[in-house]
């Protein structure tokens, strides 16, 4: 899978979370993917103050990101 295919499979993953975060007042956006491995994300809004936020960026957002895009090894939240 091409470096733009991840991307693009990154991008489709974060569309499908998106709705949740903003039934919560929050979002999120792709900051980067360094080395095909690595996706860098800042969430905004109710989720940069929420108490589970670390939670929902490993169980919901990197398991979905995963799903989409295997490769994928860690997705890091940049505050």
């Amino acid at each position: 899978m091409s470096s733009e295919e991840i991307k693009l499979n990154v991008e489709k993953a974060l569309d499908e979370i998106r709705p949740f975060l903003q039934s919560d007042g929050g979002d999120i956006s792709l900051l980067s993917i360094e080395d095909d491995k690595l996706v860098r994300v800042q969430l905004e809004g109710a989720c940069t103050s929420c108490s589970v936020n670390q939670m929902t960026l490993k169980s919901g957002v990197e398991m979905t990101i995963k799903k989409h895009a295997p490769q994928i090894e860690q997705v890091i939240n940049v505050e």
